[in-house]
């Protein structure tokens, strides 16, 4: 089901980890981000565009995790996009003749064999540095960033006023920091800038897992997603309700004791 959460931007949440699709409605279309996760789920969402009478005339794929490279074949042959770093990441998945079944050991076992693979990751990069999403709706700006994974983007779409932030500043998961990075706790922090200095800008933040929040939640989000950072940085146990006692899910106190020991040996100059 499609929730409207600003004129003329909608959202549908998957059971998967409440991961969100974003609609952005268009003159002739719309644009569809990061579309998920389930066979049925595409299928639900491509009939509630029809129902809207609008077909979909572009996609964007955020970053190049499995969760946010998807699509189905009733959305159309609209163009899919990504920054050129994303679209680089999953070229070099794809040239794998085995990428199928190295992806399949990444899948949720409960969800394997109802997300659909056959046109995963087939997106165009756009230009180094591009700025403007290029499709005929409202204006979007590209928020390119270093954190969580390679070429990750944001979106903000200017009249609306919403952030679609991927899979960052979410209230049920933890910074999921890119290890293989040189720099991830410098890549994060100053990803967390970038979405502080375009606060005044939103109203709406939809991640991509998680509740859909206002102005304010960005920015206290913001504020917790640094001082998780900022204590794993240390080492130290953050003070971060998604990981204590009451934490949404409970496997997520297993992520963080995973990131805070690769970080230790990433200091001490161990190898995986």
């Amino acid at each position: 089901m499609l929730t409207q959460v600003a004129e003329g931007v909608l959202v549908h949440e998957s059971e998967f980890i409440s991961s969100n699709s974003t609609v952005v409605q268009g003159r002739d279309g719309v644009l569809l981000v990061d579309p998920g996760l389930t066979v049925d789920e595409m299928t639900q969402l491509s009939h509630d565009l029809r129902e809207l009478g609008q077909p979909v005339v572009a996609g964007f794929s955020t970053h190049p995790d499995w969760d946010h490279a998807l699509w189905h074949a009733s959305f159309g042959d609209a163009p899919r996009y990504g920054t050129a770093r994303c679209a680089a990441a999953l070229r070099e998945v794809l040239a794998d003749p085995q990428w199928q079944a190295g992806l399949a050991g990444a899948l949720p076992p409960e969800y394997a064999e109802v997300i659909p693979l056959g046109l995963f990751g087939l997106i165009t990069g756009l230009p180094v540095g591009a700025e403007l999403l290029p499709w005929d709706g409202p204006r979007v700006r590209i928020l390119e960033h270093r954190a969580h994974a390679v070429g990750h983007a944001a979106l903000l779409v200017e009249d609306a006023r919403v952030l679609v932030a991927g899979d960052m500043l979410s209230d049920i998961l933890v910074p999921f920091l890119d290890l293989a990075a040189e720099n991830p706790i410098e890549d994060y922090l100053a990803a967390l800038r970038l979405f502080q200095g375009v606060a005044d800008d939103v109203a709406v933040l939809i991640p991509g897992h998680g509740s859909v929040g206002g102005a304010g939640q960005l920015r206290a989000r913001v504020e917790l997603d640094r001082a998780y950072v900022h204590a794993l940085r240390a080492g130290g146990e953050p003070d971060d309700p998604r990981i204590g006692p009451s934490a949404p899910l409970d496997w997520l106190a297993d992520v963080h004791r995973w990131q805070r020991q690769r970080l230790a040996e990433k200091e001490r100059g161990e190898t995986a």
